[in-house]
């Protein structure tokens, strides 16, 4: 009988050759033959068994080691520029091996999510333990869905969380990665569709409790693909940054610059001023100052701070945290203008004459000092005459020119007629633990006008300095209406017994002569809310295609650059205009302006809809404790399967589903926006006031299901009997009456 080797000779000789592993090659290298091999199969299982091994197929592997062939992920680069990827094959108990990738000449470009099969080569480097040479891109990341985990007898199910989605995932037993029956996941596609069609999933990382009050926002994050951690060489590149000095800047210390914030504001990018112009040709005039956060000093083209700031695009803000765009130490200290500390900054100094309008500004890259960081509601009560400790030495030398300034500002808007839309902004108010207290509407005040007047003028400077010195830029871009919107919008205010001038060039003064009609009647909100459907969506552009809601012709985001990579870029873009220094906008960044606006877009609807989803959520577990409860609120939507509504109370949306609507037919116009009953004659339009009973609220999707009670005060009428139709014997119903007609058509013709 052929010795048998130990178990350990056999996982010395697979490590030694990670390409000769199977049962065969084994037996062959210690020369063993005929049944001697049973007892070889045996020894292999109980390694398998014990976890030094892993069956593939027809060959073995160690679990901590990666195959000699794998599928890998490929990572973002690093600060420089060297590109990783994550094996999608590890199975090990120890920490993930980091593989870096060795791209040939010939390789194509790889890009972050991209999925490749690649040859790997055992090394014992510093920073990775594998090097891989591609063989050939499979793919770009797969799907993925966050999602529920239900147990079964074979792995078990994902229920997503997306109140959109229908389908169920299967998960099999080695892909569940220990995920508990009701934890909530995130998984992603592997593989063809299993039994019943459904498709299959891995999952990939455990996210917790799904009714934990602050898994709202983190579903929201994973469901939508937000970057909320930062690689350790982005926080490590943040931590080595030091505050600017006066060295190639103006100083302006002295100038009574203040910051103007939401009371819960996790930064302060902008601070601004204003006195009276003493100049003898500008009576009754104003000098303003605006002063923005200078992030360009510190996240540099080509950084690991800028490659992240560019890939997130924006910061995302949820009612209990925010995944900023820049790391702490920049947002929230270097980069955030707090009182009585000497910070970087881009200010602009404009001069408006008595009525509001622009006479001329400078911009000038300096070093300011905040003199008070103030909230709005501080502002406003001192402006009405109840200045508390901090606003009442601030009133007459800083707050009442600020004041003053912005009247005149408002004078000049009043004459541009930008959209005035009336839609109050809902606040979600938490408990410390994170349970929702309450649901209100923020009130609108002169303060918010007043930094929102300053922010657009400061905007625009930037816009017409660029263009004036033929600098490249991106442009906060706002197109008309289509004509089939505002056809649409028409019929509506018709329907409402207004009008919308028609055959001629639309202007926002227009559409505010509309809203002036709505106001004080019962169909304001809801001409308001048409009209900013109406509306195109604003996205970033290098080319200049005007802003229609401003009313404006030149406009770009300047006053943001904490949390708006656009504003960065034209940061960027004014310091090499002016030649400030050697942290402009590069040639490469230029060349890439059109993919940058077409990223930047995308990630700011991302943002917006991650925002729009966790609010949902939060309203849905408010309300989640009142069903059975009656509510007013209006028609908002039509579709095939259903009619919406928002409510009165808390502005939250609900589905009215049309099969809760009795057993008769009714027929969608969508051109109308009516569902029609075919036996009632009950039609359901956009803009009806209704009673409704909440049937369903699922804090988890945000799904929230109503029942109609009654439309405009009246009860819903009763479907009657069909005629003919007898008890206990049904006749044909009315999508079967249509397709009889239609068939009979068919035949006459």
């Amino acid at each position: 009988m052929t010795r048998i080797p130990s178990k350990a000779e056999i996982l010395e000789w697979i490590a030694a050759h990670p390409t000769r592993t199977s049962k065969r090659d084994i037996a062959k290298a210690f020369g063993i033959k005929g049944a001697d091999r049973i007892e070889l199969k045996r020894v292999l299982k109980e390694l398998e068994a014990e976890g030094h091994l892993e069956r593939r197929k027809r060959s073995y592997r160690d679990p901590d080691r990666l195959p000699p062939v794998s599928v890998l992920q490929v990572k973002a680069p690093n600060a420089d520029g060297d590109l990783f990827a994550r094996p999608l094959e590890w199975h090990g108990e120890g920490v993930e091996p980091i593989v870096l990738i060795v791209p040939r000449a010939s390789d194509p470009a790889l890009g972050e999510g991209d999925r490749i099969l690649a040859r790997l080569t055992v090394v014992h480097e510093e920073d990775h333990n594998y090097e891989a040479r591609l063989i050939r891109r499979i793919g770009t990341s797969p799907r993925r869905v966050v999602g529920i985990f239900r147990a079964g007898s074979e792995g078990g199910r994902i229920v997503p969380v997306d109140k959109a989605a229908a389908t169920e995932w299967l998960v099999a037993e080695a892909d569940r990665h220990g995920a508990k029956d009701g934890e909530l996941v995130e998984a992603e596609q592997a593989g063809p569709k299993g039994r019943l069609g459904l498709p299959r999933a891995r999952v990939v990382e455990r996210l917790g409790d799904p009714s934990a009050p602050r898994a709202v926002s983190l579903i929201a994050i994973h469901q939508h693909g937000i970057p909320d951690q930062f690689p350790p060489e982005v926080l490590a590149e943040a931590d080595r940054c030091r505050p600017a000095g006066l060295n190639g800047r103006e100083d302006l210390r002295e100038l009574p610059l203040i910051t103007i914030d939401p009371s819960d504001a996790r930064d302060h990018d902008d601070a601004c001023c204003a006195r009276p112009d003493d100049a003898p040709d500008n009576p009754g005039g104003h000098v303003i100052w605006v002063a923005i956060a200078d992030v360009a000093h510190y996240v540099r083209p080509g950084s690991a701070l800028d490659r992240e700031a560019r890939r997130r695009g924006n910061s995302t803000y949820f009612p209990d945290r925010v995944v900023p765009m820049l790391p702490d130490r920049l947002s929230g200290d270097l980069c955030s203008l707090h009182e009585g500390v000497p910070r970087a900054c881009i200010a602009v100094r404009i001069r408006i004459d008595a009525e509001g309008r622009k006479l001329d500004h400078r911009f000038v890259r300096a070093l300011m000092r905040s003199a008070a960081s103030l909230t709005y509601g501080q502002v406003q009560a001192a402006l009405n005459g109840n200045p508390d400790a901090r606003t009442e030495p601030l009133l007459d030398p800083v707050l009442r020119p600020l004041h003053a300034a912005w009247r005149a500002l408002d004078r000049a808007r009043e004459e541009r007629q930008p959209l005035d839309l009336d839609l109050p902004e809902r606040k979600i108010v938490l408990s410390e633990d994170g349970h929702v207290v309450s649901v209100n509407f923020r009130e609108r005040l002169d303060s918010h006008r007043l930094i929102e007047e300053f922010m657009i003028l400061a905007n625009v400077c930037a816009a017409e300095t660029l263009i004036a010195r033929r600098s490249p830029l991106l442009f906060r871009v706002h197109e008309e209406p289509s004509p089939e919107k505002l056809e649409a919008l028409r019929e509506i205010a018709q329907a409402a017994g207004l009008t919308l001038a028609k055959g001629q060039v639309l202007q926002t003064r227009h559409l505010n002569a509309l809203l002036d009609q709505a106001a004080g009647t019962e169909d304001a909100e809801l001409i308001n809310l048409s009209t900013l459907r109406s509306m195109q969506q604003a996205y970033y552009s290098p080319e200049n295609f005007g802003h229609f809601g401003l009313a404006l012709a030149n406009y770009a985001h300047f006053t943001s650059p904490i949390r708006r990579y656009a504003d960065l870029i034209v940061h960027r873009a004014l310091i090499s205009a002016h030649r400030w220094g050697s942290d402009g906008l590069t040639p490469e960044e230029i060349e890439q302006l059109d993919k940058t606006a077409e990223h930047i877009s995308d990630t700011e609807r991302r943002s917006m809809m991650a925002e729009r989803d966790t609010t949902d959520r939060y309203l849905a577990a408010y309300l989640s404790e009142r069903v059975g409860n009656e509510f007013t609120g209006r028609i908002s939507g039509i579709a095939r399967f259903g009619a919406f509504v928002k409510l009165d109370e808390t502005g939250a949306d609900g589905l009215i589903p049309v099969r809760s609507l009795g057993r008769e037919y009714f027929h969608f116009d969508r051109e109308a926006g009516t569902l029609m009953g075919a036996d009632t004659g009950l039609t359901i339009a956009i803009g009806q006031r209704v009673t409704v009973r909440l049937v369903e609220a699922q804090p988890v999707t945000g799904g929230i299901e109503l029942e109609l009670l009654s439309i405009e005060d009246k009860p819903l009428p009763r479907a009657p009997r069909p005629a003919g139709r007898r008890k206990g014997k049904a006749g044909p119903g009315p999508r079967k009456k249509d397709r009889l007609r239609r068939k009979a058509a068919r035949r006459r013709r």
